[in-house]
């Protein structure tokens, strides 16, 4: 059994320019299909606008509002609130008040699926 506490795992950045803690991924567990991270954004900063070519994602707001960008799509996101992102999908999120969330990939993330326009 694998069981991981957040407040263990060091907070990285990502490609994209969100700080990111792994609950389980590649790195902490023998995860092989999925990733699951907690990601925090200041408020009014945001996410670079990128794609993942392979991964599927999932995002779920835990806490704070902010604006969710998915192509030409723009939505405000509240707690509770999940969203879909397709592989090969562009999307942003920008924080309008301190913004913690869950990110879970499929594949599990890397920065190497990380793409810019």
């Amino acid at each position: 059994m694998t069981v991981i506490n957040v407040a263990t795992q060091i907070p990285f950045t990502t490609k994209d320019g969100s700080a990111i803690r792994s609950i389980l991924d590649r790195s902490n567990a023998p995860v092989q299909n999925q990733s699951l991270a907690e990601a925090s954004l200041p408020a009014e900063t945001a996410t670079r606008p990128h794609l993942h070519r392979a991964s599927e994602e999932f995002y779920f707001i835990l806490e704070g509002h902010g604006q969710m960008t998915l192509g030409t799509e723009i939505r405000d996101v509240h707690p509770g609130d999940a969203i879909l992102i397709p592989p090969g999908q562009r999307h942003a999120i920008r924080a309008r008040t301190p913004l913690r969330f869950l990110c879970c990939c499929a594949p599990p993330y890397s920065h190497e699926d990380t793409y810019f326009d």
